[in-house]
């Protein structure tokens, strides 16, 4: 009977930090709508290998414009601008340059989680009823964890190592949920 219980115990242990392990980052939010603004949170469950998180970087793709990203207590914030690949326009004006990334510089203990939130205009140039990954790489004292893996064509996304969050994008008119 000890023996049995001890094998269920050691198989449940198992099978939790197969879970952990293969938690990543995601973000709060399942789906955006082409032509709105939408808030988008980042979720980080945990740091690297027990390694307290010290940086999140969120590398902004073409088609999201007009970045703003939400200050955390506790944490510097800094962007990197640069040009957009396409001209968009946002009420009435020509944008041609934009937020392309993200960095958070703090401390989050392994132990815990935290959201890192940006807003953003979701443009038409993204495709309707498809995924936009958002790679993001956190930095700890002695590694990283690089949630930078797109699907190619075809690919589920849970076949990847490390794959980048993504949202789907919903046709303008649709509400997203």
């Amino acid at each position: 009977m000890k023996t049995i219980l001890a094998a269920t115990l050691a198989a449940a242990s198992l099978v939790l930090a197969a879970q952990g392990a293969q938690a990543h980052a995601t973000f709060a939010e399942a789906e955006v709508t082409q032509n709105s603004t939408a808030r988008l949170t980042l979720r980080v469950p945990h740091g690297c290998e027990g390694q307290a998180t010290l940086k999140v970087r969120i590398q902004i793709p073409e088609g999201i414009i007009a970045v703003k990203p939400m200050p955390k207590a506790g944490w510097t914030l800094e962007t990197v601008t640069g040009a957009y690949q396409n001209s968009y326009e946002l009420y009435g004006a020509k944008v041609t340059e934009g937020v392309k990334e993200i960095i958070w510089t703090g401390n989050l203990p392994d132990a815990f989680y935290d959201e890192f939130v940006f807003r953003g205009r979701i443009t038409d140039t993204l495709t309707a009823d498809k995924t936009v990954f958002i790679p993001v790489v956190q930095d700890c004292a002695n590694g990283a964890e690089r949630w930078i893996e797109i699907p190619k064509e075809g690919q589920d996304a849970h076949d990847l190592e490390s794959p980048a969050p993504g949202i789907t994008v919903k046709k303008a008119g649709h509400s997203a949920h």
